[in-house]
């Protein structure tokens, strides 16, 4: 499904975020990904939907290009990948429901996201994804006033009116408590396997890693240390991953 060939990022200081990184995905797959700060889990996950540019390499979904993609192509395939935020990205002023509704912009004319008009059924769908996350009764509150946990199910409910195939997950528990945390990895555990969309996230902690993913990939210093069953990650592997900084 997804395809990473050779993928480098330097940055205009000269940080190197990745050095020729390749993997795979399969379709299904629920891949966790480890790393201290600084190993380059973000910078991955934000040059496989192109919200940074790479500075190498290649990579393909579906057996198409996005690196290299027209600007109008790249907006067809980023319908197919969700993506959700360490700190959600909402817009915290707007209520739950256009927050939401964000998640169909890449299907609608961009005029109907500024004077916030979306079709009845999307309305509905929108409160039902809500529903089934827990929080349907927040429907029209502002995003300000809920907690991070109910916020987190916001932007999972944004990522799914996309339709998506693939969901990146940049650190979607880091700002929460371990009984939110975990809320919120069940969730997506449960997206993986009821709905079959395929999850690629990042996590900190490596107990929440090898519990949640089927597959373990860890970054370390831009590289892809490790890449293999969570069972054989074990504790001396997960030291070396995080002894030495970035």
């Amino acid at each position: 499904m997804l395809k990473v060939e050779g993928l480098s990022k330097i940055y205009k200081d000269g940080t190197c975020a990745l050095n020729n990184v390749s993997f795979s995905l399969q379709e299904g797959e629920f891949v966790t990904i480890l790393g201290k700060s600084g190993a380059g889990k973000s910078t991955l996950l934000r040059c496989i939907n192109r919200l940074v540019e790479p500075t190498e390499g290649k990579i393909s979904l579906n057996g198409e290009e996005i690196t290299g993609a027209s600007r109008s192509r790249l907006r067809a395939l980023r319908r197919k990948v969700g993506m959700i935020f360490q700190q959600y990205n909402l817009v915290k002023q707007a209520s739950v429901r256009t927050n939401v509704l964000t998640g169909r912009l890449g299907y609608q004319p961009s005029w109907r996201g500024f004077v916030n008009r979306f079709p009845e059924q999307e309305i509905e769908s929108a409160m039902e994804k809500l529903k089934d996350l827990g929080i349907g009764e927040k429907f029209h509150q502002r995003a300000d006033r809920l907690s991070g946990g109910q916020q987190q199910r916001v932007g999972i409910a944004r990522a799914l009116m996309q339709e998506p195939k693939l969901i990146l997950a940049d650190e979607p528990v880091s700002s929460l408590d371990p009984g939110t945390s975990r809320t919120i990895m069940e969730i997506l555990q449960h997206i993986n396997r009821k709905q079959k969309v395929t999850l690629l996230c990042n996590l900190h902690l490596p107990e929440l890693a090898r519990e949640f993913g089927n597959r373990v990939l860890v970054l370390k210093e831009g590289r892809i240390f490790y890449d293999g069953f969570p069972a054989d990650l074990d504790a001396e592997k997960i030291k070396d991953a995080y002894g030495s900084a970035s």
